[in-house]
């Protein structure tokens, strides 16, 4: 089963060694939950996120934010406490952003910046050797063919998954910058499921709603599994082919029990005691396509003077008062089948600047809502639930 994730960014990423690594893992870990909590106060379908990506560029645009601006972004994301740790943490981390040859995993990050006002050396060093950015003065007046401009670099960093993310009339002279992260995935099962094994089934939406969906079967004689009496739920990760890659899907003993589950979710993607059990699984095929506003979720978590146009201060990116976040948003897509897992997303931040064995074995049966993450070492790249496959 293969599992292929594009993946495109206004957001922010950090990573480094030894102790800068483990910091930075419990903080991805945090903002994960944070984000997807604030995501499922406002939305009651399926949801699919990726914190990883959001926090690369957000740091992105961190690193040129001044003052209080600059704190409250770096306390929302969890990030390091210093614009030294945050920038060698995610030089760290980018280049291991990169298949190793079982998979393809790549990331790029792109700045469209307004040819009018000059960018800041130091801003412009940073965004290209710490984040690896690939800079280019754009006329945001123009705005038909600047929106096909990035609408093209978007396509072709997503393999066409994502389309027309970029309308027009979100652009004009006021227009100071539009900062993207790609993140592409493209990879196997360790353990693929038979499409012959594939059978309907009854999921149990709620107590009273019940759905009739395609399930995946299979078994294994040593699945990573783990039972948690903490949350009253089980754990399975399936691995990919390549090192330390996989996909974690949490089920909650109870078949109403996602959103106790929920309410703990920082626990769900901490890390567990997985061990080798035999185990017949039942999983259903799904797809989800979802839209995050991610100015609404950073407000939430506290970042609020980035995207005020009294208060914001973005000076060390462009010498311009007034300049300020007036959009952040991720769009996401990913489809699960016998044959792999195909996933998009894309997310952006926009500027503007204010005018003026034998014995019985363990089953795995996930006919009721549940959640599941993909994570490569310890970092949570998506995460999301499941309340209707076949949506």
């Amino acid at each position: 089963m293969e599992l292929e994730i594009a993946a495109l960014f206004a957001l922010i990423l950090v990573w480094t060694h030894g102790a800068t690594v483990e910091q930075f893992t419990n903080s991805n870990n945090l903002f994960a939950a944070d984000i997807y909590k604030e995501v499922i106060k406002t939305n009651n379908e399926n949801i699919l996120i990726s914190p990883l990506s959001a926090e690369i560029v957000f740091a992105m645009a961190q690193s040129g934010a001044k003052g209080k601006t600059g704190e409250e972004i770096r306390t929302g994301l969890h990030l390091p406490n210093t614009d030294e740790e945050t920038r060698s943490a995610v030089k760290s981390v980018l280049p291991t952003l990169n298949g190793d040859g079982y998979f393809r995993l790549y990331s790029a990050n792109k700045i469209y910046v307004t040819d009018k006002f000059p960018v800041k050396e130091e801003f412009k060093q940073v965004a290209t050797r710490v984040y690896q950015a690939d800079l280019e003065n754009v006329d945001f007046g123009h705005n038909v063919e600047t929106a096909d401009n990035i609408n093209k670099w978007v396509e072709k960093q997503t393999q066409n998954k994502i389309q027309n993310l970029i309308e027009p009339d979100i652009l004009d002279n006021r227009t100071v910058a539009v900062l993207l992260n790609a993140l592409y995935f493209n990879a196997k099962w360790n353990n693929r499921f038979e499409k012959h094994l594939t059978k309907k089934g009854n999921f149990y939406k709620t107590a009273r709603d019940v759905a009739e969906v395609d399930f995946m079967h299979d078994y294994n004689e040593e699945c990573s599994y783990y039972e948690s009496e903490e949350l009253n739920a089980k754990f399975l990760e399936l691995s990919f082919l390549g090192d330390d890659l996989s996909m974690v899907f949490v089920l909650p003993n109870e078949k109403t029990g996602l959103a106790t589950l929920e309410n703990r979710v920082e626990k769900v993607f901490g890390q567990h005691n997985f061990a080798g059990t035999p185990l017949s699984l039942t999983i259903p095929k799904f797809k989800i396509e979802s839209t995050t506003d991610l100015k609404e979720v950073l407000e939430n978590l506290g970042v609020k003077k980035a995207f005020s146009q009294n208060e914001a201060d973005f000076t060390g990116a462009v010498d311009l008062k007034g300049m300020y976040i007036n959009e952040a948003k991720q769009k996401t897509f990913i489809d699960v089948d016998e044959q792999g897992v195909e996933a998009a997303a894309i997310s952006y931040v926009g500027f503007r600047y204010l005018s003026g064995a034998l014995e019985p074995i363990e089953e795995f049966v996930a006919d009721h809502p549940f959640i599941f993450y993909i994570k490569l070492k310890n970092f949570i790249l998506f995460a999301g639930r499941v309340l209707t496959p076949g949506q």
